[in-house]
Protein backbone atom coordinates (compact mmCIF):
# COMPACT_ATOMS: atom_id res chain seq x y z
CA UNK A 1 0.00 0.00 0.00
CA UNK A 2 1.36 3.63 -0.67
CA UNK A 3 1.38 6.29 0.80
CA UNK A 4 -2.09 8.13 1.94
CA UNK A 5 -3.63 10.84 0.63
CA UNK A 6 -6.72 12.94 0.28
CA UNK A 7 -7.79 14.47 -2.30
CA UNK A 8 -10.39 17.35 -2.45
CA UNK A 9 -12.69 16.21 -5.36
CA UNK A 10 -15.18 19.25 -6.69
CA UNK A 11 -17.01 17.06 -9.50
CA UNK A 12 -15.09 18.77 -11.93
CA UNK A 13 -12.10 17.43 -14.63
CA UNK A 14 -9.17 19.04 -12.58
CA UNK A 15 -9.54 17.00 -9.37
CA UNK A 16 -10.90 13.74 -11.24
CA UNK A 17 -7.88 13.55 -13.56
CA UNK A 18 -5.60 14.53 -10.44
CA UNK A 19 -7.25 10.98 -8.87
CA UNK A 20 -6.26 9.25 -11.83
CA UNK A 21 -2.49 10.58 -11.87
CA UNK A 22 -2.27 9.84 -7.86
CA UNK A 23 -3.50 6.44 -8.54
CA UNK A 24 -0.97 5.74 -11.42
CA UNK A 25 2.03 6.79 -8.99
CA UNK A 26 1.03 4.64 -6.37
CA UNK A 27 -1.16 6.56 -3.86
CA UNK A 28 -3.93 5.31 -1.44
CA UNK A 29 -6.21 8.02 -2.67
CA UNK A 30 -9.05 8.94 -0.82
CA UNK A 31 -11.75 11.85 -2.68
CA UNK A 32 -13.30 14.01 -0.48
CA UNK A 33 -16.02 16.70 -1.12
CA UNK A 34 -16.33 19.93 0.69
CA UNK A 35 -19.61 21.00 1.52
CA UNK A 36 -18.82 25.10 2.03
CA UNK A 37 -22.51 26.27 2.05
CA UNK A 38 -25.80 25.33 1.35
CA UNK A 39 -27.56 25.82 -1.53
CA UNK A 40 -30.35 27.56 -0.24
CA UNK A 41 -28.05 30.57 1.01
CA UNK A 42 -27.33 31.57 -2.46
CA UNK A 43 -30.61 32.59 -3.56
CA UNK A 44 -31.14 32.21 -7.38
CA UNK A 45 -28.04 31.64 -8.37
CA UNK A 46 -27.93 28.60 -6.73
CA UNK A 47 -27.83 26.96 -9.87
CA UNK A 48 -25.27 27.90 -11.36
CA UNK A 49 -22.88 27.03 -8.43
CA UNK A 50 -20.28 25.00 -8.12
CA UNK A 51 -19.65 23.24 -4.94
CA UNK A 52 -23.45 21.81 -5.87
CA UNK A 53 -24.95 18.65 -5.11
CA UNK A 54 -24.85 17.78 -8.92
CA UNK A 55 -21.29 18.75 -8.59
CA UNK A 56 -21.09 16.47 -5.54
CA UNK A 57 -22.54 13.63 -7.28
CA UNK A 58 -20.19 13.96 -10.53
CA UNK A 59 -17.27 13.50 -7.87
CA UNK A 60 -18.60 9.89 -6.14
CA UNK A 61 -18.91 8.89 -9.20
CA UNK A 62 -15.57 9.18 -10.49
CA UNK A 63 -14.28 7.79 -7.65
CA UNK A 64 -16.62 5.06 -7.94
CA UNK A 65 -14.97 4.49 -11.22
CA UNK A 66 -11.54 4.17 -9.99
CA UNK A 67 -12.39 2.53 -6.75
CA UNK A 68 -11.46 4.80 -4.30
CA UNK A 69 -12.89 5.76 -0.88
CA UNK A 70 -15.24 9.03 -1.05
CA UNK A 71 -16.21 11.18 1.31
CA UNK A 72 -18.29 14.35 2.00
CA UNK A 73 -17.35 16.97 4.90
CA UNK A 74 -19.75 19.49 6.01
CA UNK A 75 -17.04 22.46 6.26
CA UNK A 76 -19.85 25.15 5.83
CA UNK A 77 -19.52 26.62 9.59
CA UNK A 78 -15.76 26.73 9.38
CA UNK A 79 -16.15 27.84 5.44
CA UNK A 80 -18.42 31.09 7.08
CA UNK A 81 -16.29 32.06 9.74
CA UNK A 82 -13.48 32.46 7.88
CA UNK A 83 -14.03 32.83 4.29
CA UNK A 84 -17.27 34.77 4.21
CA UNK A 85 -16.90 36.29 7.92
CA UNK A 86 -13.11 38.29 6.02
CA UNK A 87 -15.36 39.03 2.13
CA UNK A 88 -17.96 41.16 4.27
CA UNK A 89 -16.04 43.07 6.79
CA UNK A 90 -13.33 43.55 4.32
CA UNK A 91 -15.94 45.08 1.59
CA UNK A 92 -17.69 47.06 4.14
CA UNK A 93 -14.12 48.07 5.51
CA UNK A 94 -13.84 49.66 1.75
CA UNK A 95 -10.89 47.07 0.60
CA UNK A 96 -11.70 44.31 -2.04
CA UNK A 97 -10.48 40.69 -0.28
CA UNK A 98 -9.26 37.85 -1.78
CA UNK A 99 -11.73 35.13 -0.75
CA UNK A 100 -10.31 32.32 -2.93
CA UNK A 101 -6.79 32.59 -1.07
CA UNK A 102 -8.12 33.11 1.88
CA UNK A 103 -9.86 29.28 1.62
CA UNK A 104 -6.77 27.92 0.71
CA UNK A 105 -5.30 28.79 4.06
CA UNK A 106 -8.16 28.47 6.23
CA UNK A 107 -10.51 25.48 4.88
CA UNK A 108 -8.52 23.38 2.49
CA UNK A 109 -4.96 23.43 3.70
CA UNK A 110 -6.26 24.62 7.18
CA UNK A 111 -9.46 22.47 8.38
CA UNK A 112 -9.29 20.07 5.38
CA UNK A 113 -5.19 19.05 6.18
CA UNK A 114 -5.76 18.81 9.31
CA UNK A 115 -8.86 16.71 9.54
CA UNK A 116 -6.91 14.37 6.34
CA UNK A 117 -3.77 14.02 8.90
CA UNK A 118 -6.14 12.95 11.93
CA UNK A 119 -7.52 10.39 9.69
CA UNK A 120 -3.65 8.98 9.51
CA UNK A 121 -3.38 10.81 5.72
CA UNK A 122 0.32 11.61 5.30
CA UNK A 123 -1.07 14.65 2.20
CA UNK A 124 -3.69 16.74 1.10
CA UNK A 125 -3.93 17.16 -2.48
CA UNK A 126 -6.01 19.18 -4.85
CA UNK A 127 -6.80 20.24 -8.77
CA UNK A 128 -4.37 23.81 -8.33
CA UNK A 129 -2.45 24.18 -11.59
CA UNK A 130 0.92 24.50 -9.51
CA UNK A 131 3.97 22.51 -8.06
CA UNK A 132 5.40 22.14 -4.83
CA UNK A 133 9.33 21.15 -4.50
CA UNK A 134 12.00 20.63 -2.09
CA UNK A 135 14.61 23.17 -2.12
CA UNK A 136 17.85 21.00 -0.76
CA UNK A 137 20.19 23.45 -0.15
CA UNK A 138 17.70 25.24 1.87
CA UNK A 139 15.69 22.43 3.42
CA UNK A 140 12.75 25.48 2.72
CA UNK A 141 9.66 23.88 0.40
CA UNK A 142 8.92 25.86 -2.97
CA UNK A 143 5.68 27.02 -4.16
CA UNK A 144 6.33 27.36 -8.01
CA UNK A 145 4.03 27.96 -10.84
CA UNK A 146 2.05 25.84 -12.76
CA UNK A 147 3.55 24.55 -16.37
CA UNK A 148 0.34 25.77 -18.18
CA UNK A 149 1.09 29.53 -17.28
CA UNK A 150 -2.31 30.70 -18.66
CA UNK A 151 -3.83 28.43 -16.06
CA UNK A 152 -1.29 29.10 -13.01
CA UNK A 153 -2.99 28.85 -9.82
CA UNK A 154 0.14 29.96 -7.10
CA UNK A 155 -1.11 33.46 -6.51
CA UNK A 156 -4.01 32.12 -4.95
CA UNK A 157 -1.61 29.42 -2.92
CA UNK A 158 0.41 32.30 -1.40
CA UNK A 159 -0.66 32.16 2.08
CA UNK A 160 0.43 28.19 2.47
CA UNK A 161 2.94 27.83 5.18
CA UNK A 162 6.45 25.63 5.31
CA UNK A 163 4.29 22.86 6.93
CA UNK A 164 1.06 22.93 4.62
CA UNK A 165 3.76 23.13 1.61
CA UNK A 166 5.17 19.89 2.70
CA UNK A 167 2.15 18.05 2.87
CA UNK A 168 0.79 19.45 -0.65
CA UNK A 169 0.29 17.53 -3.86
CA UNK A 170 -0.61 19.39 -7.03
CA UNK A 171 -0.60 16.64 -9.59
CA UNK A 172 -1.70 18.84 -12.56
CA UNK A 173 1.58 21.16 -11.99
CA UNK A 174 3.24 19.55 -14.92
CA UNK A 175 0.42 19.98 -17.49
CA UNK A 176 -1.17 22.08 -19.63
CA UNK A 177 -4.99 22.37 -19.48
CA UNK A 178 -5.09 20.84 -22.93
CA UNK A 179 -3.32 17.56 -21.41
CA UNK A 180 -5.85 17.27 -18.78
CA UNK A 181 -9.04 17.28 -20.93
CA UNK A 182 -6.81 14.57 -23.05
CA UNK A 183 -6.41 12.37 -19.80
CA UNK A 184 -9.93 13.03 -18.88
CA UNK A 185 -11.56 11.59 -22.74
CA UNK A 186 -9.08 8.69 -22.83
CA UNK A 187 -9.59 7.53 -19.81
CA UNK A 188 -14.02 7.99 -19.97
CA UNK A 189 -14.30 10.34 -17.24
CA UNK A 190 -18.11 12.05 -17.39
CA UNK A 191 -16.63 15.49 -17.14
CA UNK A 192 -14.39 15.71 -19.27
CA UNK A 193 -15.45 18.35 -21.56
CA UNK A 194 -17.15 20.29 -17.74
CA UNK A 195 -16.26 23.94 -18.24
CA UNK A 196 -14.45 25.43 -15.48
CA UNK A 197 -15.68 27.21 -12.99
CA UNK A 198 -14.93 31.21 -13.70
CA UNK A 199 -16.63 32.91 -10.65
CA UNK A 200 -16.28 33.01 -6.66
CA UNK A 201 -17.97 29.71 -5.55
CA UNK A 202 -20.28 31.20 -3.29
CA UNK A 203 -21.75 34.36 -5.86
CA UNK A 204 -21.32 32.78 -9.06
CA UNK A 205 -23.44 34.91 -10.71
CA UNK A 206 -20.79 37.59 -10.02
CA UNK A 207 -22.89 40.04 -7.59
CA UNK A 208 -20.91 40.22 -4.67
CA UNK A 209 -23.04 43.12 -3.03
CA UNK A 210 -26.21 40.99 -3.46
CA UNK A 211 -24.63 38.43 -1.64
CA UNK A 212 -23.27 40.38 1.26
CA UNK A 213 -26.90 42.21 1.53
CA UNK A 214 -28.51 38.61 1.95
CA UNK A 215 -26.07 37.71 4.35
CA UNK A 216 -26.24 40.71 7.05
CA UNK A 217 -29.83 40.92 6.12
CA UNK A 218 -29.87 44.45 5.32
CA UNK A 219 -29.21 46.50 1.96
CA UNK A 220 -25.70 48.15 1.96
CA UNK A 221 -26.02 52.05 2.87
CA UNK A 222 -25.82 54.34 0.01
CA UNK A 223 -24.15 58.11 0.18
CA UNK A 224 -21.94 60.34 -1.88
CA UNK A 225 -19.70 60.70 -4.91
CA UNK A 226 -17.57 62.66 -3.87
CA UNK A 227 -14.31 64.40 -6.23
CA UNK A 228 -11.06 64.60 -4.78
CA UNK A 229 -11.68 68.03 -3.26
CA UNK A 230 -14.51 66.84 -1.60
CA UNK A 231 -17.34 68.12 -3.78
CA UNK A 232 -20.87 65.97 -3.97
CA UNK A 233 -20.91 64.85 -7.68
CA UNK A 234 -24.29 62.42 -6.54
CA UNK A 235 -25.50 59.71 -4.51
CA UNK A 236 -24.15 56.04 -5.02
CA UNK A 237 -26.44 52.54 -4.79
CA UNK A 238 -24.47 51.00 -1.90
CA UNK A 239 -20.89 51.18 -0.30
CA UNK A 240 -20.22 47.68 -1.09
CA UNK A 241 -21.42 47.74 -4.62
CA UNK A 242 -17.81 49.46 -5.83
CA UNK A 243 -14.23 48.95 -5.84
CA UNK A 244 -10.97 51.03 -6.78
CA UNK A 245 -10.66 51.59 -11.10
CA UNK A 246 -14.03 50.92 -10.89
CA UNK A 247 -15.70 52.82 -13.73
CA UNK A 248 -18.98 51.29 -15.13
CA UNK A 249 -22.24 51.04 -13.33
CA UNK A 250 -21.41 54.52 -11.69
CA UNK A 251 -24.67 56.00 -13.19
CA UNK A 252 -23.09 59.51 -13.84
CA UNK A 253 -23.00 61.51 -17.30
CA UNK A 254 -19.68 63.33 -16.47
CA UNK A 255 -16.95 64.38 -18.80
CA UNK A 256 -13.80 63.38 -19.12
CA UNK A 257 -14.93 59.66 -17.34
CA UNK A 258 -14.60 59.24 -14.06
CA UNK A 259 -13.21 56.24 -11.64
CA UNK A 260 -13.54 54.89 -8.18
CA UNK A 261 -10.07 56.25 -6.49
CA UNK A 262 -10.91 55.50 -3.01
CA UNK A 263 -14.12 54.58 -0.49
CA UNK A 264 -14.47 56.21 2.91
CA UNK A 265 -16.17 53.69 5.10
CA UNK A 266 -16.92 56.13 8.15
CA UNK A 267 -18.47 58.96 5.91
CA UNK A 268 -19.69 55.93 3.17
CA UNK A 269 -18.43 58.03 0.56
CA UNK A 270 -16.76 57.12 -2.81
CA UNK A 271 -14.44 59.19 -4.09
CA UNK A 272 -14.18 59.83 -7.94
CA UNK A 273 -11.75 60.94 -9.87
CA UNK A 274 -9.35 60.66 -13.32
CA UNK A 275 -7.45 57.54 -14.62
CA UNK A 276 -4.58 59.48 -13.88
CA UNK A 277 -5.16 59.34 -10.34
CA UNK A 278 -5.00 55.41 -10.35
CA UNK A 279 -1.50 55.03 -11.09
CA UNK A 280 1.24 54.57 -8.85
CA UNK A 281 4.56 52.91 -8.62
CA UNK A 282 4.64 52.24 -4.66
CA UNK A 283 2.61 50.07 -2.73
CA UNK A 284 2.76 48.36 0.82
CA UNK A 285 1.45 45.48 2.33
CA UNK A 286 0.80 43.37 5.53
CA UNK A 287 0.34 40.03 6.51
CA UNK A 288 3.22 38.72 4.18
CA UNK A 289 4.23 34.61 3.89
CA UNK A 290 7.47 34.25 2.73
CA UNK A 291 7.57 31.09 0.86
CA UNK A 292 11.44 30.79 -0.75
CA UNK A 293 12.93 33.04 1.68
CA UNK A 294 12.91 33.81 5.13
CA UNK A 295 11.75 37.41 5.53
CA UNK A 296 14.47 39.47 3.44
CA UNK A 297 17.21 41.06 5.36
CA UNK A 298 17.15 43.99 2.73
CA UNK A 299 15.70 44.67 -1.07
CA UNK A 300 15.55 42.59 -2.95
CA UNK A 301 14.50 42.28 -6.69
CA UNK A 302 11.29 40.32 -7.69
CA UNK A 303 8.59 40.53 -10.04
CA UNK A 304 4.95 40.94 -8.63
CA UNK A 305 1.15 41.14 -9.51
CA UNK A 306 -1.68 42.49 -7.76
CA UNK A 307 -4.08 40.84 -8.98
CA UNK A 308 -4.37 37.23 -10.67
CA UNK A 309 -5.30 38.43 -14.57
CA UNK A 310 -2.39 40.77 -14.78
CA UNK A 311 1.43 39.90 -15.87
CA UNK A 312 3.86 40.48 -13.36
CA UNK A 313 6.30 43.68 -13.25
CA UNK A 314 9.99 44.35 -11.87
CA UNK A 315 9.82 45.59 -8.91
CA UNK A 316 11.97 45.79 -5.40
CA UNK A 317 10.46 44.47 -2.37
CA UNK A 318 11.82 45.67 1.32
CA UNK A 319 10.29 44.00 4.42
CA UNK A 320 9.11 46.49 7.34
CA UNK A 321 8.75 46.30 10.47
CA UNK A 322 5.89 43.87 12.09
CA UNK A 323 5.65 41.64 8.79
CA UNK A 324 4.93 44.35 6.33
CA UNK A 325 6.04 45.16 2.74
CA UNK A 326 6.97 48.16 0.77
CA UNK A 327 7.24 46.72 -3.23
CA UNK A 328 8.66 49.96 -5.37
CA UNK A 329 7.86 48.58 -9.13
CA UNK A 330 9.96 49.99 -11.87
CA UNK A 331 6.78 51.21 -13.88
CA UNK A 332 3.37 52.37 -12.75
CA UNK A 333 0.51 49.78 -12.07
CA UNK A 334 -2.62 51.01 -12.30
CA UNK A 335 -5.89 50.83 -9.91
CA UNK A 336 -3.50 49.02 -6.97
CA UNK A 337 -6.18 48.13 -4.69
CA UNK A 338 -6.28 47.51 -0.82
CA UNK A 339 -7.28 43.80 0.41
CA UNK A 340 -6.34 42.50 -2.95
CA UNK A 341 -3.24 40.26 -2.85
CA UNK A 342 0.03 41.31 -3.99
CA UNK A 343 2.21 37.98 -4.89
CA UNK A 344 6.27 38.25 -5.91
CA UNK A 345 7.80 36.24 -7.81
CA UNK A 346 11.42 35.03 -8.81
CA UNK A 347 11.18 32.94 -11.98
CA UNK A 348 8.99 30.09 -11.31
CA UNK A 349 9.59 30.40 -7.71
CA UNK A 350 6.63 32.28 -5.43
CA UNK A 351 8.92 34.32 -3.05
CA UNK A 352 6.23 35.16 -0.87
CA UNK A 353 2.78 37.49 -0.81
CA UNK A 354 0.62 39.88 1.13
CA UNK A 355 -2.16 41.58 1.65
CA UNK A 356 -2.50 45.55 0.23
CA UNK A 357 -2.93 47.82 2.41
CA UNK A 358 -2.63 50.85 0.33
Amino acid sequence: MGQSVFLGMSGGVDSSVSALLLQRAGYDVSGVNLRLFHNEDLGESQEKACCSLADAEDARAVAAKFGIPFYVFDFSQVFRDTVIADFISEYEAGRTPNPCAVCNRAVKFGALLQRALTLHGQFLSTGHYARVERDEDTGRWLLKRGVDHSKDQSYFLYMLTQDQLSHALFPLGGLHKTEVREIAEQNGLINAKKRDSQDICFAPDGDYAAFIERTVGHPSPDGDFVDESGRVLGRHKGFVRYTRGQHKGLGLSIEPPLYVLDKDPTAGTICLGPDAALWTRTLTAKMMNWISVPAPIGPIRVTAKTRYSQRESSAVAESLEGGGLRLTFDEPQRAVTPGQAVVLYDGERVVGGGTIVK
